[in-house]
């Protein structure tokens, strides 16, 4: 590789990193570049940690010998059983603790090698392998992503020259700088995803951070608690009590998302949450469809559980439509995107209402008005009540399949 192909790469990875590709997209580009012929790379992997509630990095793998694998990996914490094995039996585990940034072998010859993956490499022909670790300063490093980790292999029989080490030595960090750019941006769109809700989070994104900033929307809104929650939490032992909410909120979290609905905030054992659509009773449809998926996830889930000895319960839940204020409230130090307005009280009224009318879902008559026909004669009266902080009484409904 000439100093015209190293140039003409570090301009393609400054030029990518800058255009938001992938780091799956870094990766290929840079080994499948005709600037990079030089090196003679035959495999390749990539991988950076994050800050993620599941995930604890991504791997990113190049080869070109025609063997398919998968070209991205998320994996999960190494902190703890296999996982945390496998990772301190690893090369880059090696690097971390003896505080290397490069670390260089020959495959050729018959001699055992440091580590398995080394001889799987050999095996498969190999000639040379090169790892690099390149670290952030402190103030660079969100949660574990502290650094870049990658490594390349040749199966050119002289193995990676000098040249060849140099241009390496050069171009990678290049590479693992587009690859932090493109790391952050995913980051910041899980944090705000994660703990703003999708639609919200994609919105802050978007540059809708200012106080104040709000539209008015018409939604199906959507309130869930769990049934006898507090008698619960008062019988179990404390560390059960986590662990149980985590259970159900991940049933009713995921109900709303697989439906199209977007979650906003939990309230201890309570979620809010909104369908919108263009036309109202679309959004009535997805928020049905969220509560069948629901009851179905919450029967599997008290079977298993009910297995483990462990408490189980129900949801509650309440289902209105109406005009809400969309966005940011609060004061300059500390804002919340949320909904605001008197049809996010009444639906956590109607919610309430669960426990009086004994039944698990209770419907609003504004809902049930925006229900498509098909769907309506689903709707049974429960009555007209009065809802505490709601001038009127209300007349609600259920759904003739759901009792508690």
């Amino acid at each position: 590789m000439d100093d015209a192909q190293r140039r003409a790469l570090s301009s393609w990875l400054t030029e990518q990193g800058l255009a938001g590709a992938t780091e799956q997209e870094l990766l290929h580009g840079f080994c499948n570049s005709p600037h990079c012929t030089g090196l003679s790379l035959s495999r390749s992997l990539l991988i950076i940690d994050t800050l993620h509630p599941v995930y604890e990095g991504r791997a990113f793998r190049w080869r070109n010998d025609g063997v398919v694998e998968e070209a991205v990996v998320e994996y999960g914490f190494s902190s703890d059983g296999d996982a945390a094995v496998t990772w301190q039996q690893s090369i880059f585990y090696t690097m971390l603790q003896t505080d290397q940034s490069e670390y260089r072998i020959r495959l050729t010859g018959n001699e055992p090698l440091p580590f398995p993956a080394l001889e799987t490499m050999r095996t498969e022909g190999h000639t040379d392998f090169v790892a690099t670790v390149h670290r952030f300063a402190s103030r660079g490093v969100i949660g574990e992503m502290d650094c870049v980790y990658s490594y390349w292999c040749t199966r050119e029989a002289a193995g990676f020259d000098d040249s060849k080490l140099e241009a390496l030595r050069h171009l990678v960090p290049t590479l693992a700088l587009a690859v932090k750019c493109t790391s952050l941006a995913r980051i910041a769109e899980t944090l705000v995803g994660v703990y703003l809700g999708r639609d919200a989070g994609q919105m802050v994104l978007q540059g809708k951070i200012r106080r104040g900033t709000t539209d008015r929307i018409n939604a199906v809104l959507w309130f869930s608690d769990l049934r006898g929650y507090t008698a619960i939490s008062e019988s179990v032992a404390p560390e059960e009590i986590l662990p149980m909410l985590n259970d159900y909120a991940d049933a009713v979290i995921s109900s709303i998302h697989d439906a199209g609905g977007d979650v906003l905030k939990l309230i201890g054992d309570g979620v809010l949450a909104i369908f919108k659509a263009d036309r109202p009773e679309d959004a009535c449809a997805s928020a049905l469809k969220a509560e069948a998926k629901l009851r179905y996830r919450l029967a599997k889930l008290n079977e298993r559980r009910a297995a483990e000895q462990r408490p189980i319960t129900n949801a509650y839940l309440g289902l209105h439509i109406g005009d809400v204020f969309y966005g940011n409230i609060g004061s300059a130090e500390r804002l919340d995107f949320t909904v605001i307005g008197p049809a996010v009280n009444e639906v956590s009224r109607i919610a309430a209402m669960c426990r009086s009318v004994d039944r698990s879902v209770v419907l609003s008559e504004d809902f049930v008005a925006s229900v498509a026909p098909s769907q309506r004669e689903r709707c049974v009266s429960v009555g007209r009540y009065a809802l505490r902080g709601v001038r009127r009484a209300r007349h609600l409904f259920s759904l003739e399949d759901r009792l508690t």
